[in-house]
């Protein structure tokens, strides 16, 4: 699992089911919002909007092969 203290430079969503996606700035590349649950991947985005609409910096955990947010704290 990876820690990253960052800002967001982008996010990407479409109408899909929990397809969304951040741009980590501290890592150079996108990451997708895991899936595992409705409700934790809508929150995740909200969380990580909220970052990039204000230019927080935001810790995001991701999985051990470093491709899924599994978390961000604002």
């Amino acid at each position: 699992m990876a820690t990253y203290n960052t800002t967001i430079g982008r996010i990407y969503t479409t109408p899909h089911s929990k397809n969304a996606w951040a741009w980590l700035n501290a890592a150079g590349g996108w990451r997708k919002i895991d899936g595992t649950s409705t409700d934790g991947h809508t929150n995740t985005h909200l969380v990580l909007t909220a970052a990039r609409d204000k230019g927080s910096t935001i810790r995001v955990d991701t999985n051990a092969a470093d491709t899924l947010i599994v978390a961000a704290y604002l």
